[in-house]
């Protein structure tokens, strides 16, 4: 796992390694690392190192006084180095570092847009993890030219969190650094790893500076490693049958819609499950035979109570949703599945329903839903839009999994999985491609962690190996063959799960 800590827990452990090490011992770790990152990235230029051009963007704290100190341990290499401090008051020896090896510093940001326009790095460290809200002048303009030189080719490293980024959340409020790397120090900041923040701050490389054995805290936010997700997969044995390996009840689909339960069955018999139980109207019914003849197809009643009890048989877990419609029998029905003793994963037309009969949360057993921004919008029914979700996804997942009392899996650019358990991490989908986004794509995705719920895991570490494997899934499908990537279609992920889950 790669596990990302509040600002709050990266100081007091930076506090404690302080007081322990020489005074600049942590500043000259930093700037080593930076450095070193630099370094290799310089090295795609002609004439390698020797001879290029860096800015360092430098504001008032200990992250200007890293991009200093780096700038100076460049400029003994050769490397011509001209940092610009916007008139703030610069870290006086990481200024007097890169003068006296040869590096120049310039206070006034209308001399900035020469060594910016000229440089092939630029160094942000112009805010660190303390920021909040956008960029004000003058580093709102330094922004501004450090994106148009990156858009002409320049590389743009952050120091630590790229600045005018919110270093718990992600949130970007205004004007900020787009960076194509940045190297973080002692510990991995939530920011980097949920959008908008994570779009803002390329790859991310970490820099050991010994902070580890005083993160005394836990982690805020965890994305899983291909080998993490490895170990969370059951994986059937001699003793195996199709009940023991997890059987999962998909109440999904329509006459209106067919497709939805066709995709959300696809990624349930690609999960594996044991035996995947279908309960959908006719049309539908016969159309999921004849896809998934594994399948084992029930046609609900299109009016007056059902009973999945004896009409269905033994299921380990339900998903209820994709495609069911929303008129009072779909909400019926949904209503009796969440009044099971069974594990639920509600999404789509499922999550409407809720929105308007919030009565039925929260429940006793576990329960996972799938919103996308707008879903989640209407569930916390207060106002919120989904704008607002989109911007702040760490802060609104959380609050959904609080207020509802359920397992929140938040749809998007960044999948965050959210427990009701406060206390508990909020875990993170490193894996995906923007070509994930397409009709059916989240119907695949109920289905494949409906089957992973049916064969024992709790929502959290469904929710989370669903998402990874989709992510990949979405991935191998868009790259095919080739040497670039296509358009998918959501069929095309349910094709490419057998080979995302032998890759793991």
């Amino acid at each position: 796992m790669r596990d990302a800590y509040q600002v709050a827990a990266v100081r007091a452990a930076e506090h404690a390694l302080m007081e322990i090490v020489p005074d600049g011992a942590l500043m000259s770790r930093a700037a080593a690392g930076l450095a070193s990152v630099c370094t290799a990235l310089l090295r795609r230029y002609p004439g390698h190192v020797y001879g290029t051009r860096v800015a360092v963007l430098a504001g008032s704290g200990d992250n200007g006084g890293d991009a200093l100190y780096a700038g100076a341990l460049l400029a003994r290499r050769g490397v011509a180095v001209t940092a610009i401090t916007a008139g703030a008051r610069a870290h006086p020896g990481g200024t007097a570092a890169l003068r006296a090896a040869g590096g120049r510093v310039s206070g006034d940001p209308a001399a900035a847009s020469g060594p910016i326009g000229e440089a092939d790095l630029i160094i942000d460290g112009l805010l660190g993890i303390g920021g909040r809200g956008g960029l004000r002048e003058p580093f709102a303009g330094l922004a501004r030219r450090a994106e148009r030189a990156r858009q002409d080719g320049a590389t743009v490293v952050a120091v630590d969190l790229p600045s005018g980024i919110d270093a718990d959340t992600g949130a970007v409020q205004g004007p900020a650094i787009r960076a194509d790397v940045t190297v973080t120090f002692g510990a991995i900041k939530p920011g980097l790893l949920i959008d908008p923040g994570a779009g803002h701050a390329g790859a991310v490389e970490f820099v050991d500076i010994g902070l580890r054995p005083y993160l005394n805290q836990a982690p805020a936010v965890r994305a899983p490693q291909r080998d993490d997700i490895g170990e969370l997969l059951p994986r059937p044995g001699a003793e195996s049958d199709k009940y023991r390996r997890g059987v999962l009840g998909l109440l999904a689909g329509s006459d209106r819609y067919t497709g939805a339960v066709l995709l959300a069955t696809g990624g349930a018999v690609h999960g594996g499950a044991g035996m995947v139980r279908v309960v959908t109207a006719d049309v539908a019914a016969r159309l999921v035979r004849q896809a998934w003849p594994e399948a084992v197809v029930t046609v609900h009643p299109d009016e007056g109570d059902w009973d999945p009890a004896g009409s269905v048989g033994r299921v380990q877990a339900w998903v209820a949703g994709p495609g069911m419609g929303t008129s009072p029998d779909a909400a019926a029905r949904l209503t009796t599945v969440l009044r099971t003793d069974l594990p639920v994963l509600v999404d789509a037309d499922g999550l409407t329903i809720l929105s308007q009969h919030q009565d039925l949360l929260p429940r006793e057993a576990p329960t996972l839903i799938t919103p996308h921004a707008g879903e989640l919008a209407r569930l916390l029914g207060d106002g919120t839009e989904p704008a607002s979700v989109e911007a702040r996804r760490l802060e609104h997942a959380r609050r959904a999994a609080g207020q509802l009392g359920v397992t929140v899996l938040l749809k998007g650019s960044t999948t965050v999985i959210a427990s009701p358990l406060g206390d508990d991490p909020v875990l993170v989908n490193p894996t995906g491609t923007p070509w994930l986004a397409t009709a059916g794509s989240g119907d695949v995705l109920s289905g494949l962690a409906g089957a992973l719920l049916a064969q024992g895991l709790a929502p959290a570490q469904a929710g989370l190996a669903g998402a990874y494997l989709h992510g990949l899934a979405g991935r191998l499908a868009a790259a095919g063959d080739g040497p670039s990537e296509a358009p998918i279609g959501a069929s095309d992920l349910v094709r490419a799960l057998p080979t995302a889950f032998r890759s793991l």
